[in-house]
């Protein structure tokens, strides 16, 4: 079938949310796709993050592989062994609570915020300007971007943004404040660090009046700033995080992580999701977080980060880099980001996105190489000239 074709079908039956990308993607390995008429491209966007160990990791496609010839799903009704399993490794390698799972960020930012509103009855929530937590109406609230906001209106009520800053966020939170959510990285909002000096005042206006700290992982998380998760790097321990996108290694699964204090807060029939921690999905994402976890790994992303943003602040053209390991954000120099985008996927079959008028993100695979990394920054240089 032509990508015309595609098109065309695509206009006529699929409602039409997504501005897609001119291409049809066919197969992938490691950090390379290939499009319906085999040519092949570099991917710097991991299906935004989701791929992270890169296409098809051998590790993950084996675990599906065994796991979908035994058992797919049976429902949260029975035990299921895969599931349990990966919440005590999250729970190990994180905050020491434990974990609710659902199919995706904007779900497990969903269960977040009712984990603070059953702590604190009818709380208030506290999120920063510019974040992002997803488009489900719980998610949608704590989002303050007028665009997506407004044409949806009326939004759920006792939701507050404020500035990212100290003072801001100390002065908005009190005894009414059930709960701050607040990402590490700003990642759709063009990958902006929330300084540590902000998420140090939200701990301790949280410790003042009681309420929870939530961190949104769901971009963040799962080694893409060069730690497990983004929270090790800044010396700040929330109450809860919620995690995503990469989580499964390709699959759809999500999660919210508590600390030991908000561990029991949820009770029987206070929340559910008929697909969540299934066997399947839980397979996948303990193979993934397997491979995730070798501190070599986690090292070399810091550090291959580093170098990357650094030859990239070098190239004519870009005006800021941004970013932590391999969550890259790059401002070009007179803005077009989006038409820059679409040259590069013609012109040098290089996979990016536009986070804005002037912002390139790129979010490419973990296991990235060295030459595969010189490759890109050398494919950008050239858009660039």
């Amino acid at each position: 079938m032509s990508l015309l074709h595609l098109q065309e079908l695509d206009a006529a039956h699929v409602i039409g949310t997504y501005a897609r990308l001119p291409l049809e993607i066919v197969r992938g390995e490691g950090a390379r796709v290939w499009d319906d008429e085999g040519r092949e491209y570099l991917d710097l966007l991991c299906g935004i993050s989701v791929t992270s160990l890169g296409h098809c990791h051998p590790a993950i496609v084996e675990a599906i592989r065994e796991q979908a010839g035994m058992l797919m799903h049976a429902s949260n009704l029975f035990y299921t062994e895969p599931g349990i399993r990966l919440a005590e490794r999250l729970s190990a390698g994180s905050l020491g609570g434990k974990v609710f799972f659902c199919n995706s960020g904007a779900e497990a930012n969903e269960a977040a915020l009712k984990l603070a509103r059953r702590e604190k009855c009818g709380g208030e929530v506290v999120s920063v300007v510019g974040g992002f937590h997803g488009r489900t109406f719980g998610a949608l609230s704590a989002t303050a971007q007028e665009s997506k906001q407004a044409p949806f209106a009326p939004l759920v009520p006792g939701f507050r943004a404020v500035a990212p800053t100290a003072d801001a966020i100390e002065n908005a939170v009190h005894d009414g404040t059930a709960a701050v959510l607040i990402e590490p990285i700003q990642g759709e909002g063009g990958v902006h660090p929330i300084a540590n000096e902000v998420l140090e005042a939200a701990r301790r206006a949280c410790d003042r009046h009681g309420s929870a700290l939530i961190f949104d992982e769901v971009q963040t998380g799962m080694g893409r700033t060069g730690t497990l998760w983004a929270y090790e790097q800044t010396g700040v321990v929330p109450d809860a995080l919620t995690t995503a996108k990469a989580l499964g290694g390709g699959l759809p699964i999500g999660a919210l992580v508590t600390g030991p204090r908000l561990a029991e807060t949820l009770q029987a029939g206070d929340h559910g999701s008929t697909f969540a921690g299934g066997p399947l999905v839980a397979r996948a994402a303990l193979a993934a977080l397997e491979v995730t976890e070798d501190p070599a790994l986690l090292a070399r992303v810091r550090a291959l980060g580093e170098r990357m943003r650094a030859e990239i602040a070098a190239l004519d053209g870009v005006d800021a880099v941004r970013g932590r390991g391999l969550m890259i954000g790059f401002d070009l120099h007179g803005g077009e980001a989006p038409a820059f985008v679409l040259r590069a996927i013609a012109q040098e079959r290089l996979i990016m996105n536009a986070t804005g008028p002037q912002t390139v993100r790129l979010l490419p695979p973990l296991t990235l190489t060295d030459d595969e990394a010189a490759d890109a920054v050398a494919r950008i240089g050239r858009m660039l000239a």
